[in-house]
């Protein structure tokens, strides 16, 4: 088995006892299959207790453990050290555009209450009872929204956004994204419910298209997409109801 020597920068915040954050360095001697989250928890594991960082799954399906890697935010269980710059110390911070709880950990309280108020779940178009049996759908109708069920909640794409950065009341792109699938899900009938907040100036018309989301999303979900999509939605309906057409959400 070969070994690589990798020297990791690594923020360190201890709220408790320390004003600002700073950098600690590890030396790590890494496996030639080693990812990022690997190399963490060899430090934490060998060389510091004291280093908190979330992590879960390691197999980029929990979201937990996305962090600043080199300046991009990245999923330390799917960043692999082999691919990682040589002779250089590599940077580890947590995610940028989030409060620092601890070290690698970032408050996502404000991630989650705008996930809430988006409604990222079904609501019926009809309540039947259950013995009517399941809500079928077609294969075209799960492809119209799959794409933006996959993703993680890892929050990568709030620590690429610009507008996010700038503008911490826009709702930003995952949840936007999430509030698009259920939207384009033949079985759901909430989109009027989740107008009031999504076609707003914090959510969908903040957006500036900058993309960055859309090309750091560690599953491939194109969150910049799902918000010009509902632009278009908005913008339609609006029409709609201007010309006293009627219409159905």
């Amino acid at each position: 088995m070969s070994y690589r020597t990798i020297t990791f920068e690594v923020l360190r915040f201890h709220p408790e006892t320390d004003t600002a954050p700073r950098f600690q360095e590890y030396p790590v001697p890494c496996e030639e299959d080693w990812v990022v989250l690997d190399a963490l928890n060899y430090i934490k594991d060998q060389l510091d207790g004291s280093l908190s960082f979330r992590w879960s799954c390691h197999m980029a399906v929990c979201g937990s453990c996305g962090m600043m890697i080199e300046g991009e935010p990245k999923l330390s269980c799917k960043t692999f050290v082999r691919d990682l710059p040589e002779n250089k110390k590599i940077r580890i911070e947590p995610l940028e555009n989030f409060p620092i709880e601890r070290d690698l950990v970032v408050v996502l309280d404000d991630f989650l209450d705008k996930l809430q108020r988006v409604k990222p779940y079904l609501i019926p178009r009809e309540a039947r009872p259950l013995e009517e049996g399941e809500y079928r759908q077609t294969p075209a109708q799960l492809k119209t929204y799959q794409q933006y069920a996959q993703c993680i909640n890892c929050c990568c794409c709030y620590a690429a956004c610009p507008e996010y950065g700038q503008r911490p009341e826009f709702l930003g792109p995952a949840a936007l994204a999430l509030a698009h699938r259920y939207n384009q899900d033949s079985r759901d009938g909430g989109q009027r419910e989740r107008a009031e907040v999504v076609a707003s100036d914090p959510g969908i018309w903040d957006c500036s298209f900058a993309d960055a989301c859309s090309v750091v999303c560690p599953k491939h979900v194109d969150p910049a997409s799902a918000i010009q999509q509902m632009k278009v939605s908005a913008t339609v309906q609006w029409y709609v109801h201007l010309l006293g057409l009627g219409g159905k959400s």
